[in-house]
């Protein structure tokens, strides 16, 4: 195999999933691994660029680093931008983006930071081609990661192009949908090894069954979308369609129980939609069921669930709701290890059940408790 350069690269994800993308770049090969927030610093090679953004389940962004500098104003980050020469990174006739990312009291607005980034760019080519790159928003053929951290400024290139979460399975989605790269996380810290029983009682449009799904098919998550990489000048080709083959022939059969269940029958049929577009439909069991009726396979499994967070009901009710989560658990699922995410904390405590193992989560803005109860026949109160 041939020998490629290695250089740094930071990799973006979730708050509470850093530890877990930190272990997937180790599995990859990646050195000098270290967790950030919401990031993981690493050094990696062309190759592992295209591997993390084909295979990582937890990251959002692969982005390459190429300039770092010092600014206060906007006169000193327009002359830092053009320090770069970016005819190595797009062509004249290419499209542009960029995003600002703000951790700093000297600069106010991420918009603008992107909008004066832009600016040194395309003036940049202006003066050498008498002409500038078109700015396309969707889908350009670079996307350039501005972020300030208090004065000094950080240039990226963005590998990913859209984010990570975007698998391109999921195109129906029910009221409150949770982020693929989430569910992912969820399901790699519950330690579930892809066989058994896996179950998700309150399923909605079926995120977490089906990366769940990926997960005990060894299936690459980004198998089907297109990357930001694909439109750079020094795309390698040959070496892309090899990290597809590689992936694809390490994919193995569902030998797993997987089981999803929910109320709501018009979700469920955008479920079966999504397990279809991700070949999962065979796979992954999807039935109408309550789940405070309802009695697991015997043998235990891993059992993972969001319920509702109670937005929309009085806390009284959905306290009562949680505990009727409990009191279910407690019945019925011996031999499960449970977790539940939620960001109702009042609620979670009314599941009666001390958890063994505890994570903070963010769903979308929610600050969540992701909780793990180890279930045995005589499960007491916490």
């Amino acid at each position: 195999m041939a020998e490629y350069p290695s250089f740094p690269l930071l990799l973006k994800t979730i708050s509470g999933l850093e530890g877990v993308l930190a272990e997937e770049a180790r599995q990859m090969g990646l050195s000098k691994v270290e967790t950030g927030k919401r990031a993981v610093h690493c050094l990696g090679t062309t190759r592992h660029v295209y591997e993390l953004n084909l295979k990582a389940r937890t990251a959002l962004r692969v982005l390459v680093p190429i300039h770092e500098f010092r600014a206060r104003n906007e006169y000193q980050l327009y002359k830092g931008i053009q320090q770069i020469d970016w005819r190595k990174y797009l062509k004249v006739s290419g499209t542009l983006a960029v995003d600002g990312v703000l951790s700093s009291s000297l600069f106010r607005h991420s918009h603008y930071v992107a909008l004066k980034t832009k600016d040194a760019i395309v003036d940049q080519f202006r003066q050498h081609f008498g002409r500038r790159p078109s700015i396309n928003t969707d889908a350009p053929h670079l996307r350039v990661n501005v972020h300030i951290e208090q004065a000094t400024v950080h240039v990226s290139l963005d590998s990913s192009g859209s984010s990570l979460h975007r698998r391109g399975y999921r195109r129906l989605q029910g009221q409150a949908p949770l982020n693929e790269v989430l569910a992912a996380g969820m399901v790699l810290l519950s330690g579930w090894d892809g066989k058994g029983t896996f179950i998700d009682p309150m399923c909605g449009s079926g995120s977490i069954l089906m990366e769940a799904g990926l997960l005990a098919g060894n299936r690459p998550p980004g198998r089907n979308r297109s990357f930001g990489f694909e439109k750079w000048p020094d795309f390698q080709a040959d070496l892309w369609q090899e990290v597809k083959e590689e992936a694809e022939s390490a994919i193995q059969p569902i030998e797993a129980q997987i089981l999803g269940r929910d109320l709501d029958r018009k979700v469920l049929r955008k479920t079966r939609e999504n397990l279809s577009w991700a070949s999962l439909l065979d796979e992954i069991s999807v039935k109408s069921g309550n789940f405070l009726e309802s009695s697991p396979p015997e043998g235990g499994g891993t059992l993972i669930m969001n319920p509702p967070y109670g937005e929309r009901l009085e806390q009284e009710s959905i306290e009562d709701f949680y505990k009727q989560i409990g009191d279910t658990l407690k019945q019925h699922y011996h031999g499960f290890k449970a977790w539940i995410l939620s960001s109702n904390t009042p609620a979670m405590k009314r599941i009666g059940l001390r958890p063994d193992k505890k994570h903070t989560l963010f769903n979308g803005p929610l600050a969540c408790r992701y909780y793990g109860y180890k279930m045995y026949k005589g499960s007491m109160d916490g």
